[in-house]
């Protein structure tokens, strides 16, 4: 990728969602720009935010060295909206893509090895990072996080469900605390992968949703018919 590229960042995955547009030189970013989304039309206004930002700063699509999408988890439609638009935009533009956890970019921002996102249903996504090992991203609810030991270290927590979780099933966790990540911060995020080259394969690439769809396990119930008593 040239120096000085500008990169583009998505983030759909959660109740709100951003896109974002910074200038790369060497290891830093310059943000510049940032527009805010709303989580029920993302399909409606995430590609002409996208188009504004461009024309605000007087570059186009081919100006792109790389597009930073936030691949997950979180809602199922909303991260399908995000992928299906940096997918289009990098297959038109011939645009490398950085794919990103939001988990991975939740404990970045504050700073700390683990995270955990609200996922509803008495259940939270959980990035768990330990001294020694690689990190586990997976789906939890209480009875998983009880037999799971406690963090020694904070866990980055950006909403009330994650949190009211944890507490419940460790009274002791310790809770860092900060807002929702945005495009802007997976943009600051993702430059050590885009220096180092690690872009997503277009064609494989797919959601990180630690969840399958209602769609998947109710078609699948409805496959295997009525059980009998």
């Amino acid at each position: 990728m040239r120096e000085s590229a500008f990169l583009l960042g998505i983030d759909t995955c959660g109740p709100s969602g951003s896109v974002a547009l910074g200038r790369q030189a060497g290891e830093r970013v310059e943000l510049l720009g940032q527009t805010e989304l709303a989580g029920r039309s993302y399909s409606s206004t995430l590609v002409a935010a996208v188009g504004e930002l461009l024309v605000s700063s007087g570059a186009d699509i081919k100006a792109l060295g790389a597009i930073v999408a936030v691949y997950g988890p979180g809602s199922f439609t909303g991260v399908r909206v995000g992928l299906s638009a940096a997918k289009g935009l990098a297959e038109a533009g011939n645009i490398p893509v950085a794919a990103v956890s939001r988990l991975a970019l939740l404990a970045w921002k504050a700073g700390a090895p683990s995270s955990a996102l609200d996922a509803h249903r008495h259940e939270v996504f959980l990035r768990l990072g330990r001294p020694g090992r690689d990190p586990q991203e997976m789906l939890a609810g209480i009875q998983e996080l009880a037999s799971i030991h406690l963090p020694p270290a904070p866990v980055a927590v950006c909403d009330d469900g994650a949190a009211a979780l944890l507490a419940q099933a460790w009274p002791d966790v310790e809770l860092a605390r900060v807002p929702p990540p945005t495009a802007a911060n997976a943009l600051a995020f993702s430059v050590p992968q885009i220096l180092a080259g690690e872009f997503a394969d277009l064609v494989l690439l797919d959601g990180h949703y630690l969840r399958r769809s209602d769609a998947e396990i109710f078609g699948e119930a409805a496959a295997q018919g009525p059980q009998r008593t």
